[in-house]
């Protein structure tokens, strides 16, 4: 519950009775209620650290409700820890230029009042986009439909809410940023994905939406597929920039919850991890481990690559992700091969890379099963690649971060990686990049305006057995 108090300037709810239950005591038990559903198909293990941002929908509870209890239900961990919320969300009501902040002391909802953080809004306030703008805020859905969520499943927290007009998203970026804080600050995107198709474009618009979104491809992310696009671009170009893990929770529209399915609007769920707080947990190391050995042990006994059916895994399994993977036996190499851009979901990837690994590696003979009993297996999973501006080669190595960045340079048909491990073996920033360009097929010295760099890290794990 939000912290109580008394206040003389107050945004009153504007959506309550029509967006969700107005009374107290009912709004309470549907949202717990659409929790407990969501605990249910929630497949992470119990102490899995909570994400440091969501993105979710903001429609009436009957209709997108279940979509946003699929994330909110995954903070009930950050109950003690999270102290500020900021919220953003497009403005629906008003068309206005910039990110809109309130003047209000504390927005309230049937569930009590949440105190606005004043300071926070100060921090921002000189930002050149800021502007101070109630009547932004006096309507507006798209903040207010996450606040009893927020009060349900957060203990005492103050609110940084913020509506979005017609700004870059460079400059949702910039606000991030600046409000960015660390465990105690949550950061919530709210926005709705494709509006009034039928089901099955829906469908095709909110996957491709959904892909991108985790795939960090922000030119896939519009507008008219995502009514907060300008925020989901701003949070995924910050992603860029922290090395930053999204991942699709839950899809659907309002054909699948309460609606039909002639005119529907989609919904998805995204949840956003940094640093260690991404890494897989030991369950689902040890899922793709097993993955990746049935799909060496059916190339064995028939030829062929494993059939895997990604439908029933996991959020986290069936993201888009690239990955390598690696064999060796006695210590030494037997086989390497990977992906380099997610292109399929992750464990389909792994499961193709280890098939490779073991038979199609052209540096060696296709495994046989007696060396199969004595191999070692790691898997390495890549975050999606950026691009890297750079002015010259002085300028690209003095970006570089050695012991953390992969690397993918090509030039026209020429293209070679290195792995973050690789820095090890070349730890200087110049060394390093001559062998990349070597790998390449390219002279060590060779310089062209044509050349480009993504960068990349990865989670590399040797999976229990």
């Amino acid at each position: 519950m939000a912290t109580q108090g008394t206040f003389e300037h107050v945004r009153s709810p504007a959506v309550a009775g029509f967006f969700y239950p107005e009374d107290p005591g009912e709004l309470r038990s549907t949202v717990e209620a659409y929790l407990a559903d969501a605990r249910q198909t929630n497949l992470e293990d119990p102490d899995t650290p909570w994400p440091k941002a969501v993105i979710a929908p903001h429609a009436g509870y009957v209709y997108s409700g279940p979509v946003a209890a699929s994330v909110y239900a995954r903070l009930e961990a950050a109950r003690e820890t999270v102290e500020r919320v900021v919220l953003l969300g497009p403005s629906h009501r008003i068309g206005f230029t910039g990110l809109a902040v309130s003047s209000a002391e504390a927005y309230v909802t049937p569930l009590g009042p949440i105190p606005i953080d004043a300071r926070a809004i100060a921090q921002v306030a000189g930002f050149k986009q800021v502007r101070l703008m109630d009547e932004a805020h006096a309507q507006e859905h798209s903040l207010e439909a996450h606040l009893p969520f927020l009060q349900t499943v957060l203990r005492d927290f103050q609110l940084v809410p913020v509506v979005v007009g017609d700004v870059a998203p460079d400059d949702v970026t910039h606000a991030l940023d600046a409000l960015w804080g660390g465990p105690e600050t949550l950061i919530v995107i709210s926005s709705d994905l494709s509006h009034y198709h039928d089901y099955a474009t829906a469908n095709e618009m909110d996957n491709a939406t959904g892909r991108a979104i985790q795939t960090l491809q922000m030119d896939g992310v519009t507008t008219q597929g995502a009514c907060g696009g300008r925020l989901i671009r701003g949070l995924m170009a910050l992603a860029r920039c922290r090395d930053l893990r999204i991942t699709l929770i839950d899809l659907r529209n309002s054909g699948d919850t309460a609606g039909p399915r002639d005119r529907v609007v989609g919904y998805g769920s995204f949840i956003v991890e940094e640093g260690e707080r991404q890494h897989l947990s030991a369950r689902f190391r040890k899922h793709l481990g097993d993955i990746a050995h049935r799909a060496i042990r059916t190339g064995l006994s028939t030829g062929k690559e494993l059939n895997l059916s990604a439908s029933m895994l996991s959020p986290r399994l069936s993201a888009p992700r690239a990955s390598f993977v690696t064999l060796e036996r006695d210590g030494c190499l037997r086989g390497c091969i990977g992906s380099l851009f997610p292109h399929q979901p992750l464990a389909t990837d792994v499961a193709k890379n280890a098939f490779r690994a073991a038979f199609k590696d052209p540096r060696f003979e296709p495994l046989t099963e007696d060396e199969y009993e004595g191999i070692d297996l790691t898997i390495s999973i890549l975050s999606a690649p950026v691009p890297l501006k750079f002015t010259s080669e002085e300028d690209l190595i003095g970006k570089l971060r050695p012991g953390i960045d992969g690397l993918v340079l090509e030039d026209g048909k020429k293209r070679s990686t290195f792995m973050p491990r690789i820095w090890k073996h070349h730890p200087e920033a110049s060394v390093f990049l001559r062998h990349l360009k070597a790998k390449a097929g390219l002279e060590p010295d060779y310089w062209a305006d044509t050349l480009r760099v993504w960068r990349y890290i990865t989670e590399s794990f040797v999976p229990a057995t």
